[in-house]
C-alpha cells in the first residue's frame, strides 16, 4: 500500500509539473465599481474577486482654450510687463476653465533657455 501511495503521488507530481498553464503574458484587470463594492474580472473572465481597494480614474475636468496673446485681457498684458516678470517672453496662452467653472489664464514664458508658465486671474492677480 505504501509503495502504491508513492507511486501514485510520483506521478501526480510528475503530470503537474508536465502540464503547460495558459500563460498571460499582459493580464487585464477589469475594475467595475457598483454600490461601494469592487470587484474584478481577471483575463480569463472565469472567476470575479471581491476586492476592498477601488481604482478611480478622473479625468481632468478643465477646459484649455487657446488665446492669442494681442487677445489677452489688458490687465494679465500689465502683469506680464511688470518688473518681476519683463525679462520673460510670452509665448502661449491658453484660457483654463475648471469644473467650478472658475477662469484663469496659463501663460507659457521663455527667459534664455528656461521655460515655465504663469496662471493669472482675468484680473491681472498672479495665482501661481
Amino acid at each position: 500500500m505504501r509503495n502504491f501511495i508513492l507511486s501514485a503521488a510520483v506521478i501526480a507530481i510528475a503530470g503537474v509539473s508536465t502540464v503547460k498553464a495558459n500563460e498571460i503574458k499582459t493580464p487585464v484587470v477589469v475594475t467595475v465599481q457598483q454600490d461601494s463594492a469592487a470587484f474584478k474580472l481577471d483575463s480569463t473572465m472565469s472567476t470575479i474577486k471581491l476586492d476592498s481597494t477601488v481604482n478611480v480614474v478622473k479625468q481632468d475636468s478643465a477646459a484649455k482654450v487657446p488665446v492669442k496673446l494681442e487677445a489677452l485681457p489688458e490687465p494679465v498684458k500689465n502683469t506680464l510687463k511688470a518688473d518681476a516678470y519683463k525679462e520673460w517672453t510670452p509665448t502661449t496662452a491658453f484660457l483654463i476653465t475648471n469644473a467650478d467653472k472658475s477662469t484663469y489664464y496659463q501663460v507659457d514664458v521663455k527667459k534664455g533657455d528656461k521655460v515655465a508658465f504663469l496662471k493669472v486671474g482675468a484680473d491681472g492677480a498672479v495665482i501661481q
